[in-house]
């Protein structure tokens, strides 16, 4: 296991050197540092408050998706730790290999969980099992962003400000911890100063998916949403909008087609845009420099719509590597370049 890390490791590291050739930021240029979906890596998180000073950034954005998608039990028995990945399973014995195993699940964005069989049985046969487990989820989702919180005090200068959107995957719940860390403001439905020309609106919230999520709406109350959050920006043509869902039929919102069982198809070989048409349309009205987005971990790019240059970094959190938007804002809108460590 630790051989696997080390190697990815420094093949990102490696990556990471080969993309940020040719990054020098000039004077007086505010560098905006932009990734999303993290879902829950503590490798992403760390990589993401650390791009700071790697990339010269003053300013952090995390898009939507903050929070991982699953609990990652350990049984203790007997003096052994036994756990199943990957559909297989697998017991350590130390409380050494127990952190190593630990530690991996949290950078796959996993909550590990130790419990006693017992209680692993109770939490199964218990009339309110589906409550207890949300109980446990929940809690351990917070307990990761106060970490998270403790991380970003520990490294970040305090004029280096970070800026996270919860997305549509993110349940309310979480939202009270996020404005208790010191270091972070979380903007859902704000309009937040990045300097002294741009504003940055933001919304985590999407157009309905097949998952029945927490923050999904038909297009008709995102528009309205969008709308909402536009009114409060002073200059249109010197605002960033951070909509979590990429604008409908922008080469940023390319997904695997899905059969009925919700399945992708043909061996995810075709693609459809599964974007939001509200999006597209408040960019196509609105026409902000910069507009910048998530959701569709495969379509990791850039694109423009009309006068709007607007990006999706992708996202690979489950290997525990981070990909980003490195943009200039000098005024002008330059992006700088996109990256992955």
């Amino acid at each position: 296991m630790g051989f696997i890390s080390n190697l990815k490791e420094r093949l990102n590291q490696e990556n990471v050197a080969r993309e940020s050739e040719g990054m020098e930021k000039a004077e007086g240029v505010t560098r905006l540092f932009f990734a999303t979906d993290v879902h829950g890596s503590t490798a992403c998180w760390r990589k993401f408050v650390n791009s700071a000073e790697f990339y010269s950034a003053d300013v952090l954005v995390l898009g939507g998706d903050t929070t991982g998608k699953a609990i990652f039990p350990i049984i203790r028995e007997n003096g052994t730790y036994r756990y199943t990945r990957n559909e297989q399973e697998q017991a350590v014995e130390t409380e050494e290999e127990l952190q190593e195993v630990k530690d991996s699940a949290e950078d796959a964005g996993f909550y590990p969980y130790v419990m006693d069989q017992s209680e692993y049985e109770q939490l199964q046969n218990a009339e309110d099992a589906d409550e207890r487990h949300d109980e446990i989820f929940h809690e351990q989702m917070k307990q990761r962003i106060r970490e998270w919180g403790e991380f970003a005090s520990e490294r970040l200068p305090e004029d280096v400000p970070v800026h996270v959107s919860p997305g549509n995957d993110d349940p309310f719940e979480i939202d009270d911890t996020w404005r208790d860390v010191d270091r972070v403001r979380l903007v859902e439905s704000e309009v937040v100063r990045i300097d002294d020309h741009y504003q940055m609106a933001s919304t985590g919230w999407s157009n309905v998916t097949p998952w029945d999520t927490p923050r999904e709406e038909d297009e008709d109350d995102l528009r309205e949403r969008l709308e909402s959050v536009i009114d409060d920006i002073d200059d249109i043509d010197h605002a960033i909008f951070n909509f979590h869902v990429p604008p409908y039929d922008s080469q940023l919102d390319e997904a695997p087609e899905l059969d009925e069982d919700l399945k992708p198809k043909y061996g995810a070989q075709t693609m459809e845009p599964v974007g939001s048409h509200a999006v597209r349309e408040v960019i196509e009205k609105y026409q902000p420099p910069l507009s910048l987005h998530g959701h569709i971990h495969e379509s990791r790019g850039k694109t423009r719509i009309g006068d709007t240059i607007a990006i999706n970094p992708g996202s690979v959190y489950s290997e525990g590597s981070l990909q980003g938007a490195i943009v200039d804002l000098e005024p002008a809108v330059n992006v700088v370049g996109l990256v992955r460590g």
